[in-house]
């Protein structure tokens, strides 16, 4: 997933590392000393309307699906290199998902078991509601 320089979200578009920026902090919960003192909480930010990789009208999808910026942290890991990759592939993620183009559906016409099966339906609920009714 990840390249050396570069991600790649779909197959057409690839971010540069350059324009994602990583901040590092310490991770919360327990740990004990390790997770004390080195900073292996990791979190993603792109910025998408700063961003040369994404057309105007890919930018116009993310931001109306998913905000101007989007941040991705990652502090499941003791590492802060497996944590790095995690918080990478999450806002790849995202940013997929926000690009997605949802197909239109095309109006089809029901099959005629469809059809027949909703006539039956309908012919057996007639009859229970028949027999529902006072004698006379």
């Amino acid at each position: 997933m990840v390249e050396r320089d570069s991600i790649r979200v779909t197959r057409s578009v690839v971010i540069p590392l350059t324009e994602i920026e990583l901040r590092f902090s310490r991770s919360s919960g327990p740990g004990g000393q390790h997770a004390q003192k080195s900073e292996t909480r990791v979190e993603a930010v792109f910025d998408v309307e700063a961003s040369d990789s994404l057309t105007d009208n890919q930018k116009r999808r993310v931001v109306a699906r998913a905000g101007p910026v989007i941040r991705a942290i990652a502090q499941d890991e003791r590492s802060q290199a497996r944590n790095r990759e995690l918080a990478v592939e999450r806002l790849a993620r995202q940013l997929r998902d926000a690009l997605r183009v949802e197909r239109k559906r095309v109006a089809t016409e029901p099959t005629a078991a469809a059809k027949e099966r909703r006539l039956d339906e309908k012919r057996r609920r007639s009859e229970l509601k028949l027999l529902r009714r006072p004698p006379e």
